[in-house]
């Protein structure tokens, strides 16, 4: 390595992985309830997913199609063969002492997803594995509970593409929203339901420029935030650099997160693919699957989120940031909205810019909606309206309280009670003004 050793020199490298919960009825090999929310511990448990000897696993078929459907969605490539294997490690949540997961045929492999930036990230693999117990440390004891163990969990890594924090971060919001618009998983990331882990490496601009790496990588696990990963990936970028800087090379190993000092902590030192001895699951044929049954999948999916923004844009000629406002934020009720006023004759970018600025406009009658968007001139005397104005200020004193305090948004949830007290007859710009006066 030829080049002075300095923070200026040196570049993420950044891959990630993913893991949720598919919403199923039962578990991923068993017929346990998967709806364990809040249930009372160990009582969603049978043989299967206790690791009973002699217990066999039947694998879900819903959480087969439900991950293939993401996998579509996400532009993968769909394996015609696949089928689950051991990958074995011993630890207190785990005690078969293997995990059914998928190793060299896993359901979907390729794919990629547009982020904000214009950058492609790509993905190398999903694979479908059943989620381990919930540990819970007490002074010198851990205490288990077994209904989290065996729920369908899905496993989607990317390659190592990533070089700004912000990118990864945008991409797990993605994949948290793709998810739950085709409705195959809530991933709530407070009920863990969606869990991130970043494979985190530095190299230098030499490196980078030949597209080599470093031997390690360093995984930064369990991450329950989209906050959280950016500030983790933050601090495992000073604490390598500063590792660098002091002549070593970082080590292989997880990593944790500590929320209160900000700060990655060690775990236990990372293995290799070799470590964990896969073999195939001797108790579980392998899946085969056909085109027909992959065309009736795709058939399935519904305008995905990237599509509809794209379509916003070139068929109505919108700014990109506001197709990406009206969905990724407010939604397809919002968006069909939208589209029906267009289609009614009025202005695109007018109504995009007014659904966005004006949230009261989202449940005004389609009447009033249209006054607003042409500039209906009063048709109330001054007066009136100021009397109006004066008992809807009376009796929301909370937003009046709000507006004083700086909070702009209250001007416009009284000016929607203006709006429907008056059904629109009003002049919205000469309306926000008298409010604001008799305010004052």
């Amino acid at each position: 390595m030829s080049e002075i050793i300095t923070k200026e020199n040196y570049r993420l490298v950044l891959g990630l992985e993913i893991h949720l919960h598919l919403r199923t009825e039962r578990k991923m090999f068993c017929k346990c309830s998967a709806d364990i929310w809040e249930k009372t511990p160990n009582s969603h448990t049978c043989p299967v997913c206790l690791g009973l000897p002699g217990a066999l696993p039947v694998p879900n078929e819903d959480a087969v199609k439900k991950t293939q459907v993401l996998g579509l969605a996400l532009g993968c490539k769909l394996n015609k063969d696949s089928r689950f294997d051991r990958k074995h490690y011993f630890y207190p949540d785990l005690p078969k002492g293997y995990q059914i997961s998928q190793y060299k045929q896993p359901l979907c492999v390729g794919g990629s997803v547009e982020l904000d930036s214009g950058f492609m990230a790509e993905v190398e693999r999903i694979h479908l594995e059943e989620d381990v117990a919930k540990s819970f440390h007490e002074k010198d004891r851990t205490l288990l509970d077994f209904n989290k163990s065996g729920l369908p969990l899905v496993e989607i890594v990317t390659k190592p593409v990533f070089s700004d924090v912000k990118d990864a971060v945008d991409f797990c919001k993605k994949i948290q929203q793709l998810v739950r618009f085709l409705d195959i998983g809530d991933v709530d990331m407070e009920k863990g339901q969606m869990r991130l882990e970043a494979n985190i490496s530095l190299r230098t601009r030499e490196m980078e420029e030949k597209e080599d790496l470093f031997d390690y990588k360093v995984e930064v696990k369990n991450i329950n935030s989209f906050r959280f990963m950016e500030k983790a990936v933050i601090a495992e970028i000073e604490r390598q650099l500063e590792v660098f800087l002091n002549g070593d090379t970082p080590i292989q190993e997880n990593r944790g997160f500590n929320e209160t000092t900000g700060k990655t902590v060690p775990q236990r030192t990372k293995e290799d693919a070799k470590d964990y001895r896969y073999f195939p699951e001797p108790d579980i044929p392998p899946m085969v699957f056909n085109d027909a049954y992959f065309d009736e999948l795709r058939e399935s999916i519904p305008e995905l989120p990237h599509d509809i923004k794209r379509r916003l844009v070139e068929n109505y000629g919108i700014k990109k940031t506001d197709a990406t406002t009206l969905v990724d934020v407010f939604g397809l009720s919002i968006v069909e909205k939208f589209e029906n006023y267009v289609k009614s004759g009025l202005d695109a970018q007018k109504v995009a810019s007014i659904l966005i600025n004006r949230k009261e406009t989202h449940e005004m009658p389609e009447d009033e909606f249209k006054d607003l968007i042409v500039g209906k001139k009063d048709t109330l005397d001054e007066d009136t309206l100021v009397e109006i104005i004066k008992k809807i200020i009376d009796s929301n004193p909370k937003a009046v309280d709000d507006f004083k305090e700086g909070k702009e948004n209250s001007i416009q949830f009284l000016f929607g009670h203006v709006m429907r007290e008056t059904k629109g007859k009003v002049d919205p710009e000469n309306t926000v003004s008298l409010i604001k006066e008799l305010i004052k």
